[in-house]
């Protein structure tokens, strides 16, 4: 599965928050964005969180990292032929595309252009400190 975001802060806002799970942030670690151009034939799409809850998805849960019920709409998306998913963000209010790469999508895919992460630079924009 390659996990993306359909807007640039989208995908900022999933790893920055993974980074401020860690007692001190990572001082030393380098990222890079890339911006992908990518097509999907055939993507199960959810317009909101809301739209989750009635296959399972326990909505007021949907920010934690309890991914059995999400895990378990994949492998049925999967099944089902798919080739991907449009899901709502957790952490930002753009949508994420999950596709699966197995579904013969990696031809279609692109990178249109790559940009180094000031990782300070993000935290300052958000009022969040650049030592914790």
């Amino acid at each position: 599965m390659l996990y993306t975001s359909l807007e640039r802060e989208g995908a900022l806002a999933e790893i920055g928050f993974r980074l401020s799970l860690e007692p001190v942030w990572p001082s030393r670690i380098h990222h890079e964005i890339h911006e992908l151009s990518a097509q999907s034939e055939r993507a199960l799409q959810f317009a909101d969180v809301a739209s989750l809850a009635a296959l399972g998805v326990d909505v007021s849960r949907y920010e934690s990292f309890d991914y059995n019920a999400t895990q378990a709409l994949a492998a049925a998306a999967h099944f089902l032929e798919f080739d991907g998913l449009l899901v709502p963000s957790a952490r930002h209010s753009s949508g994420n595309l999950v596709l699966f790469m197995d579904r013969g999508l990696p031809g279609s895919l692109e990178i249109k252009s790559t940009e180094s992460i000031d990782w300070a630079s993000w935290r300052r924009q958000r009022g969040r400190s650049t030592t914790s």
